[in-house]
């Protein structure tokens, strides 16, 4: 039987109707039109096939007058007609034909899934970040216009009949390349994580920001095409005194890395596209450089030139910017690595739990070492874990998804995720990460990350040293 209470009588207007045992039910219009129409559906779930076409026809337009006061509204009438057993509108009629939207969007149901940036975080948008906004994604390939940015002097126009990649140094044969030559070269693809060595800087020094898109939005993991920038060098041949090259990108800040031979020769890759399209300008258009598993400003986005040498240049970026400062006073340099991390997705400060129950808890991990063996979460702060299940893709430097299902009592939670990766790397603690660095750097913070789960659902930025 259908039964609604804690209504205050001279706040109701109670309307009745059958439960399958016969007995009368009242339904308020202080009641919530979903909450109304699941109960009239589950109630009717329990009569003979007939019976249960007749009781949903009457009680779903019934539950919908109300809500209105008696008046059915557009929505109620919509809902009620849509609902099973009956034939949805949307199919008795033709939807819009092939080619009515030329480059495909999303459905007008879903909410405007966005990028965003922290105002504050720099003096001016030219040279500044954009952050992915982790918790509204599923799967593990961020779509190319959610994708994090970060310039160094904005997003050049860049025509790719007039540009060119250019390889010298301390090579046999120079070249110049254009986007069709390098397409000309044997492709490949490979999907892995890019991040900035900054994501969660802010939050070094205590917990800052209440929302996982500012706490470990800069990072994305997409399908990278291009050409292996190995073949490069071995069309142009490498003397045998070449230890290191310079990566220039097209800006107007000349942005550059020097990049160590051994990862040129192993798994960079010159890449023009991204996620199965051309890249996008801010992303690097019409070519960048992805070096896997390492600082996404490594990645040299819009790439000019690449010269060879036999050492690294110690050019602005890799002086003044990426280097992390210890607490004695020294700067580790070329750290490249970003090392194993992981934070829960769900629930998130973005995304709440409503009400007690049985939940998937959900999230990301990643490695610059390699593949993902395992994540614990815990759920009081670290004193107790239990393992996690992986799932789907389990890549070598991608994003890897984890779940792990809890029964939520509605009382208070700390949680958290530990993983490991394949080469036994174990995600610190903060303790143990500042034991190490210290607090002056704003790079590679990769601690164990901890969201506050109040009694009413809501999930805060916390951190447990």
């Amino acid at each position: 039987m259908l039964e609604f209470s804690n209504i205050h009588a001279n706040e109701r207007k109670d309307l009745s109707i059958f439960s399958s045992s016969g007995a009368i039910s009242m339904i308020s219009k202080t009641d919530g039109t979903a909450a109304l129409l699941q109960r009239v559906s589950a109630e009717g779930q329990k009569l003979p096939l007939e019976e249960r076409r007749n009781f949903l026809k009457h009680g779903l337009l019934l539950a919908g007058g109300v809500i209105t006061g008696g008046a059915l509204s557009a929505n109620a009438r919509a809902a009620a007609g849509n609902l099973p057993p009956n034939v949805p509108a949307w199919t008795r009629s033709l939807g819009p034909g092939v080619l009515t939207e030329p480059y495909g969007k999303p459905s007008r149901f879903e909410k405007h899934i966005v990028r965003r940036n922290v105002p504050w975080l720099t003096a001016d948008r030219i040279a500044s970040i954009s952050f992915t906004p982790l918790a509204e994604l599923d799967g593990i390939i961020t779509p190319s216009s959610l994708v994090f940015e970060r310039y160094h002097a904005g997003i050049p126009d860049i025509d790719p009949e007039q540009h060119r990649l250019m390889i010298h140094g301390l090579v046999d044969r120079p070249i110049i390349l254009t986007v069709d030559d390098l397409r000309r070269f044997p492709g490949t693809s490979m999907i892995r994580f890019l991040e900035c060595p900054a994501n969660g800087g802010m939050e070094w020094r205590g917990a800052q920001m209440d929302a996982l898109q500012f706490t470990h939005g800069m990072l994305s993991c997409c399908e990278w095409s291009g050409v292996l920038l190995s073949t490069l060098l071995q069309e142009v041949g490498i003397r045998k005194e070449a230890a290191w090259i310079l990566a220039e990108g097209a800006d107007g800040s000349h942005m550059s890395r020097s990049v160590p031979l051994a990862k040129a020769m192993d798994d960079a890759l010159i890449v023009y596209a991204q996620n199965g399209e051309p890249l996008r300008p801010e992303q690097g258009y019409p070519i960048r450089l992805i070096n896997p598993g390492w600082e996404g400003n490594t990645c040299v986005k819009w790439l000019r030139r690449l010269e060879v040498g036999d050492q690294p240049w110690y050019h602005r970026e890799e002086t003044s910017k990426y280097t992390d400062l210890l607490a004695d006073g020294r700067a580790r340099k070329f750290s490249y690595e970003q090392e194993c991390n992981s934070v829960v997705t769900y629930p998130c400060p973005e995304k709440p739990l409503t009400e007690k129950g049985r939940y998937e808890v959900r999230g990301l991990a990643w490695s610059g070492k390699g593949k993902i063996k395992r994540v614990d979460v815990s759920f009081d702060g670290g004193v107790n874990w239990r393992p996690a299940r992986l799932k789907g893709l389990v890549l070598p430097k991608a994003l890897t998804r984890f779940g792990l299902e809890w029964d939520w009592d509605g009382g208070p939670a700390m949680i958290q995720s530990r993983a490991v990766d394949e080469t036994g790397y174990v995600q610190p603690t903060y303790t143990q990460l500042r034991e190490a660095r210290g607090t002056n750097s704003i790079y590679h913070k990769n601690a164990i990350h901890t969201w506050r789960l109040h009694e009413n659902g809501k999930v805060t930025n916390v951190q447990i040293r």
